[in-house]
């Protein structure tokens, strides 16, 4: 799997951070975009877990009825928003949906973020606190409130004991995705998930993919 170039700094964008460059993934072997093809662009906002999972999600899936784009632009969610809706105005109709995914982790004004992502006609999958718990729903339910991302590491490890949040290995997933998609689905109402700790709103990016 293409790695991301390595960048100083943590994961993702934190407060007073300046947006960083963005990372293009083109390992995804899709066919030419046929008609009636669902065409995603999806632009994440941490510079290597999202993009690795949602890489080895769509190679493991492989169907043929969805193309997926894969950024990455280490920002806050609202300069991914930003970020996303010059994108849909730059490409025109080059995609039927554009995605963006972010963590709740330290931002603020989170709620703001996601109403504007729904004025621009942009989706949301929004972790509560971070994309991580995503994970851990893959072996087993989590609903106990966790605050940070090293509070809820050590439930992950429990199950994948040499996670590298740089270095994300699909396998370690690829039999939990669909069970996650319906124990994250039970934790809070679809649109919500940036309100509610712990929840996360990646089931229904994962869901499109798979064309469920």
């Amino acid at each position: 799997m293409a790695r991301t170039p390595k960048l100083s700094g943590r994961r993702d964008g934190r407060r007073g951070a300046r947006c960083g460059p963005v990372f293009e993934s083109g390992v995804l072997r899709a066919p030419p975009t046929r008609p009636g093809r669902d065409r995603l662009l999806v632009v994440c906002g941490a510079k290597a877990t999202e993009k690795h999972y949602l890489q080895g999600l769509v190679e493991h899936l492989a169907n043929p009825a969805v193309t997926v784009r894969i950024r990455t632009k280490p920002c806050s969610p609202d300069q991914l928003i930003t970020y996303a809706a010059g994108e849909r105005d730059r490409t025109g109709d080059d995609f039927d949906q554009i995605w963006c995914v972010f963590d709740v982790d330290e931002y603020k004004k989170i709620a703001c973020a996601v109403s504007r992502a729904r004025r621009e006609g942009i989706e949301v999958a929004v972790s509560n606190p971070c994309f991580e718990l995503w994970l851990v729903l893959h072996f087993c339910d989590h609903k106990a409130h966790v605050g940070t991302y090293r509070e809820l590491l050590p439930y992950l490890k429990r199950h994948v004991p040499d996670y590298d949040k740089a270095r994300l290995d699909f396998r370690d997933y690829e039999h939990g995705w669909s069970s996650a998609g319906g124990r994250a689905a039970d934790l809070a109402k679809p649109g919500q998930e940036h309100a509610k700790n712990p929840s996360t709103g990646v089931w229904a990016l994962v869901e499109r993919i798979a064309g469920r």
